[in-house]
């Protein structure tokens, strides 16, 4: 937690979507670094219900102050766990929020996380105002948005789990526990600058814990720098509301049987959809999806943020085979 919404942290020194989110299913990786801890619940429901973290959206918000991190630019030393402290308020709302009121508060992270958008809002080579001027100038910072309901919270530590793992790739960094991630917790033990503990207290609130969501950044770690993939190919092919009031069968198998490649679209603020020009899904290949949408009489899935295919290129639903999903993209 860093907003001023609860107290004022103390001032610091003053990417395009590149098809993050699409993931590829392999065999299982075994975790590094990782001490053997109690089993999660929350970390079964991911595997089980086959829960694939959403696509990092980039794009640039207000915040003006450009600093290079204590190592020099583009050079962070791993990654600060948040939340918000702010029940019901989503990624989208906490950016409207401290685009508008950061030059007040003095405070700033580099993305917001909730169960369905992980949105990178301030490049990570460079430092933000988010737990004090010395973590300011060593880590890149990401905010967990607080969820009402089981499906959200496994959703959104799966998203957020996903963008540290692939900020810690990014930079060449190794994943170390407390070290390379640390909570705002751990922050605040190792250098005194704030007194926040976040996010011990909303983590136990769903019998969750520090060392179950490094168990899972772990396994996502060790996975994508493998393949490229967060699973090993379990779960189950169908999952429960994702708390959007949305139960859908959540894999589909797609097909153009008139063209090389099947087109995605992307939906406008007016409702109306526009081909997506620089990807499309290979004919053939299973997907996850979560959401159905209609426009002019047809109907599509989501497969991305914002991303869909028409139902017209769907061969029918296969509940049995998807044990091991591959979700892959074409670059045109």
């Amino acid at each position: 937690m860093v907003s001023n919404k609860k107290f004022m942290i103390s001032l610091a020194t003053a990417a395009t979507l590149a098809g993050a989110g699409y993931v590829t299913a392999q065999n299982v990786v075994p975790n590094v670094g990782i001490q053997t801890v109690q089993a999660s619940a929350i970390n079964d429901y991911i595997a089980n219900n086959n829960i694939q973290p959403v696509s990092i959206q980039y794009e640039q918000g207000t915040f003006n102050n450009w600093f290079g991190y204590e190592n020099g630019v583009g050079k962070p030393e791993g990654v600060v766990v948040h939340e918000t402290a702010t029940p019901g308020a989503t990624a989208r709302n906490e950016v409207t929020y401290f685009n508008r009121e950061w030059s007040n508060m003095y405070s700033y992270v580099h993305a917001f996380v909730d169960n369905n958008e992980i949105i990178n809002i301030h490049s990570t080579d460079y430092g933000v105002w988010g737990a004090g001027p010395t973590a300011n100038a060593k880590y890149v910072q990401v905010e967990l948005c607080e969820v009402s309901s089981t499906d959200q919270f496994a959703r959104s530590i799966s998203n957020d789990a996903y963008y540290i793992a692939k900020k810690l790739i990014q930079y060449n960094l190794p994943f170390t526990p407390g070290t390379t991630v640390l909570s705002h917790n751990d922050v605040s033990q190792r250098y005194g600058d704030t007194n926040h503990t976040d996010p011990v207290g909303y983590f136990a609130s769903w019998g969750y814990s520090m060392d179950q969501f490094y168990e899972l950044i772990g396994n996502y770690y060790n996975n994508l720098k493998a393949n490229g993939s967060v699973t090993n190919g379990g779960g189950n092919s169908t999952s429960p509301d994702n708390g959007n009031g949305t139960n859908t069968e959540n894999t589909i198998n797609v097909n153009n049987p008139n063209g090389s490649y099947v087109p995605i679209v992307a939906f406008q603020d007016d409702g109306s959809v526009k081909t997506v020009t620089n990807r499309a899904l290979m004919n053939n290949t299973p997907w996850y999806t979560d959401k159905t949408r209609e426009s002019d009489g047809v109907t599509y899935r989501r497969v991305a943020t914002n991303e869909w295919v028409s139902t017209a290129t769907l061969n029918k639903f296969n509940k049995s085979r998807t044990r091991r999903l591959r979700v892959l993209f074409l670059v045109l």
